[in-house]
């Protein structure tokens, strides 16, 4: 529902004609337009780091500023609020800047961040639904929210009487400091003596949705959300389906409205992580901008019914047993059943059925079918060859893998998965306990292509297992990389991690040091463990690194970590943490005629230094080395040249490589 407001929408008529832009709403009313309460919102920086309004329940006071690039009063304003944060750096009191000017890019606003000096981070509001329940009408306006008392908004205005005049004077005395004043209220719990100030500096921001209450309360629920909702959100949400409820008529999605808006404008639904300005994905099930500002806005404006079908009650139907788009697997596996208790630690179970292909065979898709979804945690697979049998011409490693969230996996047109004939199948099952005992018999379906494919599509892990993760700690970085020894072509990645995950990043590095994004998930969901399918696949030329960046949140904050005391190692169980990151890739030089195994083991041996190498110069330093006893212990004996650095070659030489190989493939086991 829309926050309470002080006013009737009949204020939002009024209109002022500044420069050109039409907004909605005077500056010297705005204060009677305000929300009590500050409803949750998800919104990302300028580094591409999401953050989230209620994480900060614990905080005592949350700061926000409305911001514009090129603006002289949120420079300054700017300014003088990173004196504030400085003032309160050790009362916890959180500060952000909010941009929601639709002409201001992301990109712009980082270079607009860095050329000023900012401090505080600036949170993009790009479909400026945040900025509409602020009711922000300039740069400059401060909002001071009190979490203690369910996100009230304590104070509105401009941070003190110098930025209280058309043109603010920041070197002027300071005779009234409202936003530190209030900020001081709130942290002696008593009620802020001027709660609103009228904002008359700064720059006027053009909302294009604002004053359309009418519009809004004419959105057709047949013929514009149904469908909306059909498309993005009842393969789940039906019957049968991983969803809580059946979105199945038009008065489950009345009931559910408040619901459905806090967890879209949280990004927690529709279940998709990537930011939606680095790369693009054909598995892509978000919601578009067009979309989200529709669903937000009908929802806003009660939820009206209108006239018309309820299409989700005339269509509803059941989830199907198997993906519609793929149908009837050619091959179905199901593993053995096996009991979950309520409680304890399950050790990793191990399965392991006779290979059901006849024939050397290709894979297309596979798709997972659990039986207990509540208890599986994931599947990983692979291919063991009978000795007996002169070794296979073609190379057989994985043969699927389930993580929550996710349940198919299709491959490319004209690519294909081999898998050798003969030898057996391996399914290693991670079960977690929830309260109460269940039994899990999944099954596993296998598309087939008819005719062997040119492509081989590979698979190669980036990952470090030396991990560590101190306790307490909230933002927590790792990085790791693979350097591509030829020419390759990336069609899917896939991000693992566990309850500390924060955020991930695939960077491209050329040979020249040029680095381009690849994908960026904000945040991260462990719930969500998706593959992310490229668009279009990308070229990876030769002696390109492919970086990961992940970062954990070992804090009391997180309130899905396990224990916060911990310092965290990795670990196969949820309670450990890893860094894990799957890539999908053909060499551009390899058939399905033409085997290049080579290429192969040159991309895994460059595992054993990308997972050390934290600035991705391609030398490993003393320091960098610190995790590694083994590399630690021998590093002067490695580096035979003595320049202070060990390379790929002089580890090579060694033998530091293949110990460290052993390593990473036991620790990929563990997954």
């Amino acid at each position: 529902m829309r926050a309470v407001w002080k006013s009737t929408a009949a204020a939002v008529a009024l209109m002022a004609l500044v420069g050109g832009a039409s907004i909605s709403a005077t500056a010297a009313d705005s204060s009677k337009m305000l929300p009590e309460r500050i409803s949750d919102f998800q919104l990302t920086d300028t580094a591409r780091m999401a953050h989230h309004l209620y994480y900060f329940d614990y905080a005592p006071v949350v700061v926000l500023m409305s911001q514009s690039n090129g603006s002289a009063t949120s420079r300054a304003a700017a300014a003088e609020l990173a004196k504030l944060q400085d003032a309160y750096k050790d009362k916890g009191v959180v500060f952000y800047m909010i941009n929601s000017n639709t002409t201001d890019s992301r990109e712009a606003t980082a270079a607009e961040a860095a050329a000023n000096g900012f401090k505080i981070p600036v949170l993009m509001d790009d479909l400026q639904l945040v900025g509409e329940q602020l009711n922000i009408q300039r740069d400059g306006e401060v909002f001071v929210i009190d979490p203690k008392a369910s996100f009230k908004l304590a104070y509105h205005g401009p941070l003190d009487d110098r930025f209280n005049a058309a043109r603010p004077n920041p070197a002027a005395k300071v005779n009234a400091a409202y936003a530190s004043q209030a900020i001081d209220a709130v942290l002696a719990h008593r009620a802020v003596a001027t709660p609103r100030v009228d904002v008359k500096a700064g720059r006027l921001l053009s909302f294009a949705d604002r004053g359309k209450d009418a519009e809004f309360q004419n959105i057709s629920y047949s013929s514009t959300i149904a469908p909306i909702l059909q498309a993005k959100c009842v393969s789940c949400h039906q019957q049968g389906g991983i969803g809580p409820f059946q979105m199945n008529s038009f008065e489950v999605v009345k009931g559910y409205a408040p619901m459905i808006k806090e967890t879209v404008m949280t990004k927690r639904m529709p279940p998709w992580f990537a930011d939606p300005h680095v790369g693009g994905w054909s598995n892509d099930m978000s919601l578009t901008a067009n979309e989200t500002k529709t669903l937000i806005h009908w929802i806003e404006a009660g939820a009206p019914r209108g006239q018309g079908e309820d299409v989700l009650k005339t269509h509803a139907g059941a989830a199907p047993e198997w993906p519609t788009a793929l149908g009837k697997p050619d091959v179905v596996v199901t593993l053995p059943s096996f009991s979950v208790p309520a409680t304890g630690t399950i050790e990793y179970q191990s399965f392991t059925v006779p290979n059901p292909f006849k024939e050397t065979a290709w894979l297309r898709a596979v798709a997972f079918k659990p039986g207990a979804r509540q208890v599986l945690h994931h599947i990983t697979t692979s291919y063991s060859p009978d000795r007996s049998l002169p070794p296979a011409n073609i190379p057989g490693s994985s043969v699927g893998s389930y993580v929550p969230g996710a349940g198919i996996q299709t491959y490319n047109a004209g690519t294909g998965a081999p898998v050798p004939v003969g030898g057996t199948l391996r399914y290693s099952m991670h079960y977690t306990t929830t309260g109460r005992p269940m039994t899990d018999t999944t099954q596993i379906g296998y598309y087939i292509l008819k005719t062997p494919p040119e492509v081989i599509r590979r698979s190669a892990i980036i990952s470090d297992p030396g991990l560590t993760i101190p306790a307490g700690e909230a933002r927590h970085q790792e990085v790791a990389y693979l350097e591509f020894p030829a020419d390759a072509t990336l069609y899917s990645v896939h991000p693992h991690m566990h309850y500390r995950g924060y955020q991930v990043e695939l960077t491209k590095i050329t040979p020249d040091g040029k680095e381009t994004p690849i994908l960026s998930v904000p945040h991260y969901d462990f719930n969500w463990q998706l593959d992310y399918d490229l668009q279009e696949p990308l070229l990876v030329k030769a002696g390109t690194k492919l970086r990961v960046k992940m970062v954990y949140d070992n804090s009391t904050h997180n309130h899905a970590n396990p224990d916060p005391k911990l310092n965290i190692t990795w670990g196969e169980q949820t309670w450990n943490e890893m860094m894990y990151f799957r890539v999908n890739y053909r060499w551009n030089d390899e058939t399905s005629s033409h085997i290049r195994n080579d290429l192969q083991n040159k991309l895994m041996e460059s595992r054993t230094i990308g997972q050390l190498d934290d600035n991705a110069d391609g030398k490993l330093s003393l320091a960098e080395v610190q995790r590694n006893a083994s590399l630690k212990n021998r590093f002067t004996q490695l580096d035979t040249n003595k320049d202070g650095g060990l390379t790929l070659a002089e580890m090579n030489a060694g033998g530091a490589v293949a110990t460290s190989r052993a390593r990473l493939e036991e620790a990929d086991s563990d997954l």
